[in-house]
């Protein structure tokens, strides 16, 4: 490790708090995933009975889709700002 590499690091304080912060955010992405195939499945129900998908699920669909890619920028350090609670929900566009 040089200098500039030790300089980067966070604080040994803040380094921890983070570690508890991507815990809880592990959890979460287990959740919204969850929650993003029970609206695929709702969507494939609404595509075969309606003939086309419900557009307040797919808006829903995509932002739930950029909550996962805040939550896997945030845990593999790409950020340093965390997603939603501590953060806004992303929106769909």
């Amino acid at each position: 490790m040089t200098d500039t590499d030790a300089a980067s690091l966070p604080a040994p304080r803040k380094l921890w708090l983070r570690a508890l912060l991507m815990l809880l955010l592990c959890a979460a992405f287990h959740l919204a995933a969850w929650v993003l195939i029970a609206v695929a499945v709702l969507q494939l129900g609404f595509a075969i009975f309606t003939a086309g998908a419900n557009l307040r699920l797919r808006t829903f669909g995509h932002s739930v889709g950029r909550y996962l890619a805040q939550i896997a920028a945030f845990v593999s350090f790409d950020t340093e700002t965390p997603p939603f609670p501590f953060s806004d929900w992303p929106p769909a566009g």
